[in-house]
């Protein structure tokens, strides 16, 4: 049976093993988006997403899409764009202008599932130094990103998007690359896309993704502020 959150008590959350099988992973409903509930709701696997005007939905779907940083290759057509040297990526430098893009439709979607609250919520963890961004920049306009959450030597990844061609895609390669400097052991990417099978991502059982959680969120996150220091050469 699906349980309602205890808006009282940020750190409950029940079971994984209680998720449903349809929809794929829907855990609970209700609580609120306070930075406790969130980071609690990271760290057992567990992330928020609905839609405007709908409670929140909590879902910890099996299988997870990850990416594991030491396994990461660089593709030859993503090798050809980097050498060309269109974009610069930062980190850290825009958050809530990533946050902004990435709440905007999609082509393909009437509607958007980066509330108004989600917003408030990130960008107040961002603020903690929980989460952070990846900007892509062409002649000085953001044309890319990626948002996500680092706790311990993991990175949950939200959401990325991308204005030109190719550039979500570069922002991926330095985050990745980076984390891989760091000694980051896994990257979140939740739920399986095409998109991010076709940059190295797969999929494992939920099992398998709460282990690595248990075993890689008790080490230390790296130090604040952010820097990028990977370069393609």
């Amino acid at each position: 049976m699906l349980e309602l959150l205890d808006p009282d008590d940020p750190a409950y959350f029940p079971p994984s093993e209680h998720a449903l099988d349809d929809p794929n992973g829907l855990l609970a409903v209700g609580g609120d988006l306070s930075p406790t509930r969130l980071i609690n709701a990271y760290k057992r696997g567990i992330f928020p997403w609905y839609c405007d005007g709908q409670p929140i939905l909590w879902w910890s779907p099996d299988p997870r899409c990850v990416v594991i940083p030491q396994d990461f290759r660089i593709r030859r057509s993503l090798r050809k764009v980097l050498r060309k040297g269109l974009f610069t990526v930062t980190f850290d430098r825009a958050f809530d202008a990533v946050m902004a893009a990435c709440q905007e439709p999609r082509s393909y979607e009437s509607e958007t599932w980066i509330t108004p609250d989600m917003r408030t919520a990130y960008n107040r963890l961002h603020e903690m130094g929980v989460a952070h961004s990846v900007e892509c920049w062409h002649q000085g306009a953001l044309v890319g990103g990626i948002y996500g959450l680092a706790i311990g030597r993991v990175f949950f990844g939200e959401s990325m998007f991308h204005r030109m061609t190719d550039a979500s895609k570069v922002a991926f390669v330095h985050l990745v690359e980076q984390l891989k400097l760091w000694e980051y052991h896994l990257i979140d990417c939740q739920v399986t896309n095409d998109h991010l099978l076709s940059l190295g991502a797969c999929e494992i059982r939920r099992s398998e993704f709460e282990a690595l959680l248990r075993e890689h969120l008790p080490e230390p996150s790296f130090p604040q502020p952010w820097q990028l220091e990977w370069h393609y050469e």
